[in-house]
């Protein structure tokens, strides 16, 4: 076996689906923290965390193999990012949930449909190059970024709320685990599904968390949310077994 044949992303396993949601509920808290918290703005806020989502993908795209608490530093990246590009372009460019939900999806598609025609697969497990992975942040950013306003519209402008959004999305991910269980649909489409439904349920559960009482959430400090999910989230990267995803060739 080659060393091009490990992927520099993790193996999916219910380990991975964990941590995954638990960062995308932390990069909507922490968002939060930075812009509306610390009143930094969304533009501010936007600017810092694409600052820190580029340097962390120019590392991962740097390394030569997969690194656990590299790999989820970048995921928090992206879905910080995320949140406050998101923000910025609903509430402050004025486009709207509905709107910035739209642009997302076209945007996400693109990327998918671009990363499809050139490389022939958009699997995760044939993350091993540098080229496939600039394909595959750019859709995790595009995937982040949409989750969020894709969240905020079911919460706010559907009239879902924030704990009707996340059981909607819970269901939407109970459906697509439903799927790989009992049918044969595509595996990379369904992981995809379930990796964009993801996004929106982390941003609904952090704002059910931290949005004050008169608006349907907990109230909970931002800070402190954001604090109490990074060390679950550590937590769980230590304790919960960590290792790369294989290319199929490797079976071999």
């Amino acid at each position: 076996m080659t060393d091009n044949a490990i992927s520099k992303v993790p193996a999916v396993t219910l380990g991975f689906w964990i941590i995954k949601i638990a960062a995308t509920t932390l990069g909507e808290t922490l968002g939060d923290t930075v812009t509306m918290t610390l009143d930094l703005g969304y533009l501010i806020g936007t600017a810092i965390f694409l600052s820190a989502l580029v340097v962390f993908v120019g590392l991962e795209i740097a390394g030569k193999r997969f690194h656990a608490v590299l790999y989820w530093a970048t995921i928090v990246a992206s879905t910080t990012a995320g949140t406050t590009m998101a923000d910025f372009a609903d509430r402050s460019l004025g486009v709207g949930y509905t709107g910035g939900s739209t642009i997302l999806l076209i945007a996400l598609l693109a990327v998918l449909g671009a990363w499809r025609w050139t490389q022939g697969s958009v699997s995760v497990v044939t993350v091993t190059n540098p080229k496939v992975e600039a394909f595959y942040w750019a859709t995790i950013t595009v995937s982040q970024t949409l989750g969020t306003a894709l969240g905020d519209w079911t919460a706010d402008t559907s009239g879902f709320g924030y704990v009707g959004g996340a059981l909607l999305f819970s269901a939407g991910i109970a459906v697509v685990a439903a799927a790989y269980f009992w049918t044969r649909a595509s595996r990379v489409l369904l992981f995809w599904v379930a990796f964009i439904l993801t996004r929106p349920l982390g941003a609904t559960v952090g704002d059910f968390l931290d949005k004050p009482l008169d608006e349907g959430g907990l109230a909970l400090s931002r800070p402190i949310a954001s604090g109490a999910l990074a060390v679950f989230i550590v937590a769980c990267i230590l304790l919960i077994p960590q290792r790369a995803g294989r290319h199929p060739q490797a079976t071999a």
